[in-house]
C-alpha cells in the first residue's frame, strides 16, 4: 500500500495562516495526503495568535523574525532556512499562499530542489510593481515558479493566462479566507471573545453607536500616506462624535508613530493592540463599515455585509470594486473624509454597498483544493524516474 504523500505547507504571516489553517485540517483528515507544517515566523506574535485560534501546531518553526530586519536580510534567511527545511522534510509537494516574502522564498527554494509548488490565491495582480510593494513582485515571481495555481476568481485565472501560464495548471476554487471566516463567525457567535481594550458594548448588536473599523499598515503608505490618512480619521472623529473609530494598531514603528501622534487622546478614537483572529472577526461583524489598506479584509467584509473603503490607489482584488462592495479612496485626507461621511450620512449609498454580493467564494474553496491535490501525480517521483531531478 502506497504511503500518503507528504505535503509541506509553508507560511510566515497572519494572513497566510488564516487562509491555510482550514486547508491544513482538511489535509489531516485525508487518507492519502499528509501535511507537514513549516512556519518561517515572518510575523511572530500575530502568527501565533492565528495558530492558537485554529489549533494548529507547526512541525517546524524557522524563527526568522529579527528587529529592524530589511526585506533583503529576511529574504536571504528565508531562502536558506526553507532550503534546509526541504532537505530534511523531503516533501512531495509544497503549498504556499498569497504574496509575502515567505511565499516567494519558499517557492524559490522548492524550485531549486525540484519540488513542485502549489500556489493558493494565485493570479492576483495590480500590474504595478510598486503597489503593493513588495507583494506584487512576490506573487508574479511565485507564478513563474509554481506548478499548480489555485485561483480564487475567474479574473485571477485570466491574469494567469495573460502571464502565459498553461490553462491546465490553473484551477478556480474561490478564496480559502471565506472558509476560515465561516468557521470563525460560528465560533464567535457561540462564544463572544473578550477584548480587554474595548468595552463589551462595542460588540453588542443592540448598541446605538456605530463603529468604523480601521486597519492600516501597508509599507507603500509609510510616511506621507500615513500622515494623510491619520488626519482624515482625526477629522472624521471630530465631525462624528457619536461614531467610534476602532483601530488595532500594527506593531511596526512606521505605523505606530504617526498613528499615536495624530490620533491618541481623541475620545471616540480607540487605538488598541493588534487583535487575534477570532476577536478581529467579532469586531468586523459588529462594525458599521471598514476603512482599510489591507488585502484580506476586502475579501472578508463583503461576506458580512460591510462596505469597505480601501486607502490605496490600486487593488489586486478588483472583483469587489466592480460589484460595488469595495471602493478605492486612496490616502488623501479630504477624499477619505468625503467617502466615509457619505456612508455615515446617506443610508441609500450605504445600503447599495452593504447589499453587494461577495465575489470571492462560497466557503468551499478548501475541499476543491483538496480534491485537486489528491489528483495530482507524484511529480517528484516522476522526475527521479526520468533521471532529470537535480
Amino acid at each position: 500500500m502506497q504511503s500518503p504523500r507528504r505535503i509541506s505547507v509553508i507560511f510566515g504571516t497572519r494572513p497566510e495562516a488564516v487562509k491555510l489553517c482550514p486547508l491544513i485540517h482538511a489535509l489531516e483528515r485525508h487518507s492519502d495526503l499528509s501535511p507537514h507544517v513549516c512556519v518561517t515566523g515572518q510575523h511572530r506574535e500575530l502568527l501565533d495568535q492565528v495558530l492558537e485560534a485554529f489549533d494548529v501546531v507547526p512541525d517546524v518553526n524557522l524563527n526568522l523574525m529579527q528587529p529592524g530586519q530589511t526585506l533583503s536580510s529576511l529574504s536571504a534567511r528565508a531562502i536558506s532556512g526553507c532550503d534546509q527545511y526541504l532537505a530534511d522534510a523531503k516533501p512531495d509537494l509544497v503549498v504556499v499562499q498569497g504574496d509575502t516574502s515567505t511565499v516567494f522564498c519558499a517557492a524559490l527554494a522548492s524550485f531549486y530542489r525540484r519540488i513542485p509548488v502549489a500556489h493558493v490565491e494565485a493570479g492576483l495582480r495590480t500590474w504595478n510593481n510598486d503597489s503593493p510593494f513588495p507583494e506584487e513582485i512576490n506573487r508574479v515571481l511565485t507564478t513563474r515558479l509554481a506548478a499548480y495555481h489555485f485561483a480564487p476568481t475567474e479574473q485571477a485565472k485570466a491574469n494567469l493566462l495573460r502571464d502565459g501560464v498553461a490553462e491546465e495548471s490553473v484551477f478556480v476554487t474561490g478564496n480559502t479566507v471565506i472558509d476560515a471566516l465561516h468557521l470563525a463567525v460560528e465560533r464567535v457567535r457561540q462564544q463572544p471573545p473578550e477584548i480587554p481594550d474595548l468595552p463589551k458594548r462595542f460588540l453588542s448588536r443592540t448598541s446605538d453607536r456605530r463603529m468604523v473599523l480601521v486597519t492600516a499598515h501597508r509599507r507603500e503608505n509609510f510616511g506621507a500616506g500615513f500622515e494623510s490618512l491619520c488626519r482624515g480619521i482625526a477629522l472624521l472623529a471630530h465631525r462624528f462624535p457619536d461614531v467610534d473609530f476602532v483601530y488595532p494598531v500594527h506593531l511596526n514603528p512606521n505605523v505606530r508613530e504617526p498613528v499615536n501622534r495624530i490620533l491618541s487622546g481623541k475620545p471616540n478614537v480607540h487605538l488598541i493592540k493588534p487583535l487575534g483572529y477570532l476577536p478581529f472577526v467579532a469586531v468586523l461583524e459588529a462594525c458599521y463599515l471598514v476603512l482599510t489598506d489591507s488585502g484580506g479584509v476586502q475579501e472578508e467584509a463583503p461576506s458580512l455585509g460591510k462596505p469597505v473603503l480601501v486607502m490605496r490607489d490600486t487593488t489586486e482584488r478588483p472583483e469587489a470594486v466592480a460589484m460595488g462592495t469595495v471602493r478605492l479612496v486612496g490616502t488623501d485626507t479630504q477624499t477619505i473624509v468625503r467617502h466615509v461621511s457619505e456612508l455615515l450620512q446617506d443610508h441609500h449609498a450605504y445600503g447599495l454597498m452593504s447589499r453587494a454580493a461577495n465575489p470571492y467564494g462560497d466557503g468551499r474553496a478548501v475541499p476543491r483544493i483538496i480534491d485537486k491535490l489528491a489528483e495530482f501525480p507524484n511529480i517528484k517521483a516522476e522526475l527521479l524516474r526520468l533521471k532529470i531531478a537535480a
